[in-house]
């Protein structure tokens, strides 16, 4: 099985999961950011040692309360590359309406090229009004009617901007007009001329993989349509399969159909002890950290009440709720044996991301679970890390 993980980066954060402080009263400055970073190295370091396939980071900007602080994933997993030897480094995901397309294709091939094609490119629409409106575009905030033209509004950028990148990327001259983008803009005089086309320096020299999460019906939609590898994360197991299923209907309808679990990839959140009770004490703060942070922007909104009913767009799940519904899987090896084996039974899993990043883990104890889940999880499962030939490109060095 391919085996990834997945940091939000966040900084040290001791004091995670008490409920006397709000997520949004946290403050932290800029030594405890950089302190996220020489974690992230030391991580990268021993996922590599183990095997894992891809380190996959997150993209947020101005969040002072310190739960995800990197700001440029392609810069960063560049540097990280440079620490390791086999190592993917990935963007989960880089949020394409908050860049200028044309700058993130070239960053992107520019650091491809570096790396000798260890990169892997991951696209989102983004959550976050803070930096959305900031950045020069718009997000939906909530399940109202002005989120929704937000939506609408945003879906819009994201999907021009991945037509421009792909053009880009794909051919020696491009130009492409739309709603919201046209370039070139017309009538640019360049030396005695007009400008009629646009040519990226550099451009990738492979074909570049794109992952991108998969939550609502438009998007369920959109993902295979547009060739992209679809990611899922924190679906309850209807929805799941149902999602799962519906990406390889649609490859099969386009003529390009995909084997079983190919082309998708499960995340799942996970803190191993040697005990139940362990994994719960050590576990718990983390995933309720998580929980309170996350809850405002609806990412729970898939889990059920025990009757089987819808929860409210804004629930925040207990951790009993979360190992009950095999949502997040919190408990001893053997019960994360179990949850992961469930999903991959159902799903015909080929590959894993791993959220090991809950609030709070320390350097050595993510480093612990790194190695719990390569070393003791995975063999009982009947699985090794299955991590895939990197292409036969010289790096720069």
């Amino acid at each position: 099985m391919r085996v990834d993980t997945n940091f939000f980066c966040t900084v040290p954060m001791p004091d995670a999961g008490d409920n006397n402080i709000s997520p949004t009263e946290r403050r932290y400055g800029n030594d405890d950011v950089i302190e996220c970073y020489r974690n992230l190295v030391e991580w990268a370091r021993t996922a590599d040692t183990l095997g894992y396939d891809t380190m996959w980071l997150t993209e947020h900007h101005f969040q002072f309360e310190g739960y995800e602080v990197l700001p440029n994933l392609i810069m960063f997993g560049q540097h990280l590359a440079m620490q390791t030897k086999n190592l993917r480094l990935g963007q989960m995901f880089n949020v394409v309406p908050q860049w200028h397309p044309l700058r993130l294709a070239e960053d992107f091939a520019l650091a491809d090229i570096i790396t000798g094609g260890r990169m892997e490119f991951g696209v989102g629409r983004g959550t976050v009004p803070r930096e959305a409106w900031s950045l020069g575009t718009v997000v939906a905030s909530g399940d109202n009617a002005m989120s929704a033209e937000h939506d609408k509004k945003n879906r819009a950028i994201f999907e021009e901007s991945m037509e421009v990148i792909k053009r880009a990327w794909t051919n020696e001259r491009f130009s492409y007009r739309g709603n919201e983008f046209v370039f070139p803009p017309d009538e640019i005089p360049d030396r005695g001329s007009y400008v009629d086309d646009l040519t990226l320096i550099p451009r990738p020299t492979r074909k570049v993989d794109i992952y991108q999460p998969v939550t609502s019906p438009e998007t369920l939609e959109y993902v295979p349509r547009a060739g992209h590898k679809a990611v899922y994360w924190l679906q309850n197991t209807d929805s799941q399969k149902q999602k799962w299923d519906h990406y390889a209907q649609i490859r099969e309808e386009m003529g390009t159909p995909v084997g079983p679990g190919e082309d998708r990839t499960l995340v799942l959140n996970i803190h191993i002890g040697r005990t139940y009770e362990d994994a719960l004490k050590r576990g718990r703060p983390g995933h309720d950290e998580f929980c309170r942070f996350l809850s405002p922007y609806g990412r729970f909104n898939s889990y059920r009440n025990p009757d089987g009913s819808k929860v409210p767009f804004d629930f925040c799940p207990t951790l009993e709720d979360s190992i009950q519904q095999k949502i997040q899987a919190v408990g001893s090896i053997d019960d994360v044996v179990d949850i992961v084996g469930f999903w991959k039974d159902l799903l015909d899993l080929k590959n894993l991301c791993i959220f090991f990043d809950y609030p709070g883990i320390s350097q050595g104890e993510m480093n612990e679970q790194l190695h719990l889940f390569a070393e003791e999880v995975l063999p009982k499962l009947g699985e090794t890390m299955e991590r895939r030939p990197l292409p036969q490109l010289q790096p720069l060095v």
